[in-house]
C-alpha cells in the first residue's frame, strides 16, 4: 500500500488510504460498523466515532492496548510516537514496553481508534473524551488536568504570582505565563532543582497524590508546607477547599510514566499438574458417560410430565431440590443438568393449561444416537449456549430470585468465555491442568475490568461476571467430560475445531515480545501520512479466530465423537438375576434392555454396576404396559446370564394372576368383576370409604371417584385392577408417553452483531468503495445544492445511459426498487434496450439489469 502524499486530515481520509485487507480487519474486529453497511468511507468513519461503538471497541482491547489508548488520552493532540513511548516506558525506557508498543499501536490503528502518522498520532475524539481525566470521571492513569486546564478560570494576577513564586520572570499575559509554568514543570533538570528546595512535608504530600487520585482537600488557611506547594503552582485550586496535582508535575514525579504498572505481556497460564494424556482422556470419558447417564435419568424422571412451570417461569426452589435428590447431586449441579437438557432441546414446557416441563420429541431421536454422538450434542449445546446455570439462586437487577429454566439467565458473553478458557487449556502441553487463578489473570488481561462509560475501573456486575463465567466453565467442562483432571481431553480439543484450537496461542503470540530488537520502534516515516498496521508486519497482533460456521462446528462435533467413542464402555445385552429379587447390570445396557428394565424394575443403586429391584408395583407396571407374564419370563430368560430365580418367577405369576381381575371404567367410574366375592371384600374394607363405592349389580360397583383415583386407591388396598376403555377393552398404558409439542432449542442471545464472514466482508467493502467513489469523484453535471445526486427526466436518463454505453463511462444513479427503498449505485452501462439498462454494478460487483423508470437520477463521473 502506498503512503499518501499528504497527511490525512480526518479519520475518513485515513480510512480512504487503507487497502481492502486493512478495511476487512477493521470490520471484522468491529462488526457493529457494518450493521447496516455504510454508504461510503465518510459514513464509516462517523459511525466508528460514535460513543456506543467506541465504548464497545475499548471494552474489547487487551490491557496493554487499553493502557496505550489511556496514555494517548493524556498526551498532546496530536502526539508523536516518541511522546507516547515516554508515557508508556518512562524515562528509563522499559525495554519490554518499548518492544510491545508497536503491536498495541497497530491494534488501535486497525480498530480505527487511532489515526495519523507516527509524528501526528490522534486518538479518536470520542475515545479521548471517555479516557481523558475529568472531575466527574477520573482517568485510569490517575493523572489530573494539565496546568493550562487547571488555570483556565484563574485570575491573571494570581497566575503572575505563581510564576514569580516559582522563580520565573513575570510576563505580560496569562497565556505566556501558563506556557512558562508548563515549560518549567516539563523540564526535568529545572523541575528537580525546584523540588530540591521543597520542605520534606511538601514532598510527602506530592507523594500521596502522585499516583492518584490527584485531588486533595485543604482548609481556608493551609499549613505552611501546603502553602509552599500552592504558591508555586505545584498544587492548583479547582474549587473552594480543593486542590489538584497538575499533570506535568505528576509525570515528573512518576519519571514520565502514565501508569504505575504497565503490563506489556499477557500473564502466562500456569500448569498446576501434568498427567499422562491417556489418563486425562479416560477420566474425561468416564465423566462423559456419567453426564449421559445423568441427563437420561433426569429426562426419564420428567418423561411423563415433570414439575409445573411457575407463573413467572422456571422451576420452583422445591422442585429443584426434588430434582437434586432424584439425581443425587447438589442443587447447583442439578440446575446445570436441567439447563443443559433445555439448551440441547431435550426438554421444554408442554404449553398445557396446567403447564409442566416434559421431554420433547427430540429426546426420542437423541436416544437412538450412539453414546458418543449424544455426548457431542450436549457438549455443542453447552459450548454455544448463553444460558448460565451458575446464576440460579442469585438475584436480578430488580432483586428477583433467578430460577432454573426461568428468564434472566442468558449472558451473551458466556460462549466467548467458554471458548477462550478451553482455548487457553489447549495452549498448555497435553495432559497439563492449569491453576484457576492464572486462567482468570489471563482473561482479565485480555479484557480488563472497566467501569461504565469506559472511564474508570470498578467492581461492576458485568466485569465480575467474566471471572465467574470462567470458574463455572472450568467446573462444568469437568462434569461434562470436556476436561479430565482439569486438563483438556482429546475430544475437548477436537470440539474446538481447527480454528478454535488455534486460539490457544493467539494472544500468546500477540503478547510475546519479538526477538528482533531493531524493530522495537517504528521507523521514521519517509513521508507524511497515516502509518497503518501494515507498516509493522512483525508486530501485528494475532487476530482471534473467527467463530466456527454451523458446518464447521458439526464437523468438529463429529470429530470429537469419533475420539470419544472408543473410550466409552460397550453396552451389554445381559444382566445377572439374583435370588433376592434384584438384577445387577455390570455396565451400561443396550437401549431396548435398559428401557424394559426401567419399566419392569426399580433402580436401587448406581455406580460401576446398576442394581435393579423387582417389586409387585414394578411388575404390575410392566403388565400395564401391555406385557404378559409369558413375555416377562421369556425376556428375563433371554437377557440373564444366570437362571431366573424361583422367587422372581413366582412374583411375576402372582401379580399376573390378579392383574386385570378387576375392570375400571367411567361412570364417574365403575368396578366390575366376575367374582362378586372380591367386590364384597372391597366394600367391606374401610380403606374404600373415600372412593364412595356402591353396588350396582352383583358384579359391578359404581364410584364417585374418577377412574385414575379409583385405580390408585384399589392398588393401594393391595388389588391389581386394570383400566378398560368405553368398549370394554383393557387400556394399555405405554410408559414414557408424554411429550411436548415440537420445540426448538433456545436461541443463544448474541453478544452484539455477529462477526461477518468473508463473503459479507467482501461485499460490504465493495459497496463502501463504490459509494465512496461516487461521493468523492467530481461529477460532469452540477450537483444539487445539498450535494445529492440531481434528479433527471426520463429522456435525460435514457440519453446519458446510451452515451455511457458508447463511451464506456461509469455513471452514478439513484434507484428505487419494487419495495420503495431508495439507494445510490455506481454502474457501467453495457446495453440499453426495451426500457431496461444492463450494467456492471460496482456496488454489488456483478452485472445487473435495472428498469429505467425506477432510475430517479443519473450523473456522469468525471475522469480521474
Amino acid at each position: 500500500m502506498s503512503t499518501p502524499a499528504t497527511p490525512p486530515r480526518s479519520l475518513a481520509e485515513a480510512l480512504r488510504h487503507r487497502d481492502d485487507v486493512s478495511l476487512a480487519a477493521l470490520l471484522r474486529s468491529r462488526p457493529d460498523l457494518i450493521t447496516p453497511v455504510p454508504t461510503d468511507l465518510t459514513q464509516l468513519a462517523t459511525r466508528a466515532g460514535t460513543r456506543g461503538s467506541v465504548v464497545r471497541a475499548l471494552e474489547r482491547l487487551d490491557r496493554f492496548a487499553l493502557q496505550t489508548a489511556e496514555a494517548l488520552a493524556v498526551a498532546a493532540d496530536p502526539a508523536s510516537y516518541d511522546e507516547l513511548v515516554g508515557l508508556m516506558a518512562g524515562d528509563a525506557r522499559d525495554a519490554a514496553v518499548v518492544q510491545a508498543l508497536p503491536r498495541a499501536l497497530a491494534t488501535l490503528r486497525e480498530q480505527a481508534l487511532v489515526w495519523g502518522a507516527d509524528d501526528r498520532l490522534r486518538l479518536v475524539r470520542t475515545a479521548r473524551e471517555l479516557l481523558a481525566p475529568s472531575p466527574q470521571h477520573p482517568s485510569p492513569t490517575g493523572l489530573g488536568p494539565t496546568v493550562a486546564e487547571a488555570t483556565a478560570g484563574m485570575s491573571p494576577g494570581r497566575i503572575q504570582e505563581i510564576v514569580t513564586a516559582a522563580g520565573l520572570p513575570s510576563t505580560h499575559d496569562s497565556v505566556s505565563a501558563v506556557a512558562a509554568l508548563t515549560k518549567l514543570f516539563t523540564g526535568r533538570r529545572r523541575m528537580k532543582a525546584l523540588l530540591g528546595r521543597a520542605p520534606a512535608e511538601s514532598l510527602e504530600v506530592l507523594t500521596r497524590l502522585v499516583w492518584g487520585p490527584p485531588y486533595g482537600q485543604v482548609t481556608a488557611e493551609p499549613a505552611s508546607h501546603l502553602r509552599w506547594l500552592i504558591d508555586r503552582g505545584l498544587l492548583l485550586p479547582t474549587a473552594p477547599g480543593t486542590v489538584v496535582l497538575p499533570r506535568e508535575v505528576a509525570l515528573h514525579l512518576r519519571a514520565g510514566r502514565a501508569h504505575r504498572e504497565t503490563e506489556p505481556v499477557a500473564p502466562v497460564v500456569e500448569a498446576m499438574a501434568t498427567h499422562r494424556p491417556q489418563v486425562v482422556d479416560t477420566t474425561a470419558a468416564g465423566q462423559a458417560y456419567t453426564a449421559l447417564a445423568t441427563v437420561e435419568e433426569l429426562l426419564k424422571d420428567w418423561d411423563e410430565g415433570g414439575p409445573t412451570v411457575m407463573r413467572a417461569g422456571g422451576l420452583s426452589v422445591r422442585d429443584l431440590k426434588r430434582t437434586a435428590v432424584a439425581l443425587d447431586v447438589a442443587e447447583p449441579v442439578a440446575a446445570f443438568w436441567v439447563e443443559l437438557a433445555y439448551a440441547a432441546g431435550l426438554l421444554a414446557s408442554d404449553g398445557d393449561a396446567d403447564e409442566r416441563y416434559a421431554a420433547t420429541p427430540a429426546l426420542d431421536e437423541w436416544l437412538e444416537l450412539p453414546a458418543a454422538q449424544r455426548w457431542a450434542r450436549l457438549a455443542e449445546a453447552w459450548l454455544a449456549g448463553t444460558r448460565t446455570s451458575g446464576l440460579v439462586g442469585g438475584r436480578d437487577a430488580k432483586e428477583r430470585t433467578l430460577s432454573a429454566l426461568g428468564p434472566g439467565l442468558d449472558r451473551s458473553a458466556a460462549p466467548e468465555v467458554r471458548h477462550r478458557v478451553l482455548g487457553l487449556l489447549a495452549g498448555l502441553p497435553e495432559g497439563a491442568s492449569p491453576t484457576a487463578e492464572s486462567v482468570l489473570a489471563r482473561l482479565r488481561w485480555e479484557r480488563p475490568v472497566r467501569g461504565a462509560g469506559g472511564a474508570q475501573p470498578g467492581p461492576q456486575e458485568g466485569d465480575d461476571l467474566r471471572s465467574r463465567l470462567a470458574r463455572w466453565t472450568l467446573s462444568e467442562a469437568e462434569m461434562l467430560g470436556v476436561t479430565g483432571r482439569g486438563a483438556l481431553s482429546a475430544q475437548g480439543r477436537a470440539l474446538l475445531g481447527p480454528r478454535g484450537a488455534a486460539a490457544a496461542d493467539s494472544s500468546t503470540s500477540a503478547s510475546a515480545p519479538s526477538g528482533d530488537s531493531s524493530s522495537s520502534a517504528p521507523s521514521s516515516p519517509s513521508g507524511p501520512g497515516d502509518k497503518l498496521p501494515v507498516h509493522h508486519h512483525h508486530h501485528r497482533p494475532a487476530a482471534p479466530p473467527e467463530p466456527l460456521s454451523p458446518v464447521e462446528q458439526a464437523a468438529a462435533s463429529a470429530a470429537a465423537a469419533r475420539l470419544l467413542a472408543p473410550l466409552l464402555p460397550e453396552p451389554l445385552d445381559h444382566v445377572l438375576l439374583q435370588a433376592d429379587l434384584t438384577a445387577v447390570a455390570p455396565g451400561p445396557l443396550e437401549r431396548p434392555l435398559a428401557d424394559m428394565l426401567d419399566v419392569l424394575a426399580e433402580v436401587e443403586s448406581k455406580g460401576g454396576a446398576t442394581v435393579y429391584r423387582f417389586t409387585p408395583g414394578s411388575v404390575r407396571r410392566a403388565l400395564d404396559a401391555g406385557r404378559s407374564a409369558s413375555d416377562l419370563h421369556d425376556f428375563l430368560s433371554a437377557h440373564s446370564r444366570t437362571p431366573v430365580p424361583q422367587p422372581l418367577a413366582y412374583l411375576i405369576d402372582d401379580v399376573a394372576r390378579r392383574h386385570g381381575h378387576l375392570r375400571i371404567g367411567a361412570a364417574s367410574a365403575y368396578v366390575r368383576c366376575d367374582d362378586d366375592a372380591v367386590l364384597s371384600e372391597i366394600l367391606a374394607d374401610k380403606r374404600s370409604a373415600g372412593l364412595r363405592l356402591r353396588r350396582l349389580a352383583p358384579t359391578v360397583l359404581a364410584a364417585q371417584a374418577d377412574p385414575a383415583a379409583l385405580l390408585e386407591g384399589l392398588r393401594a388396598m393391595g388389588f391389581a385392577p386394570a383400566a378398560e376403555s368405553a368398549e370394554g377393552d383393557v387400556v394399555v398404558t405405554r410408559a414414557h408417553a408424554h411429550r411436548t409439542p415440537p420445540r426448538t432449542a433456545p436461541e443463544p442471545v448474541p453478544d452484539g452483531p455477529p462477526t461477518p464472514d468473508a463473503a459479507l466482508l467482501s461485499a460490504a467493502i465493495r459497496a463502501i468503495r463504490a459509494g465512496d467513489r461516487a461521493s468523492t469523484t467530481p461529477l460532469k453535471t452540477t450537483p444539487s445544492p445539498n450535494g445529492d445526486l440531481p434528479r433527471t427526466s426520463s429522456a435525460e436518463t435514457l440519453a446519458t445511459m446510451q452515451a455511457a454505453v458508447l463511451t464506456g463511462d461509469t455513471v452514478w444513479i439513484g434507484y428505487v426498487n419494487a419495495e420503495g427503498s431508495a439507494s445510490q449505485r455506481v454502474i457501467a452501462p453495457i446495453r440499453v434496450e426495451g426500457g431496461f439498462v444492463t450494467a456492471y454494478d460496482h456496488t454489488a460487483d456483478e452485472v445487473r439489469t435495472y428498469p429505467l423508470h425506477r432510475v430517479t437520477g443519473v450523473a456522469e463521473l468525471a475522469e480521474d
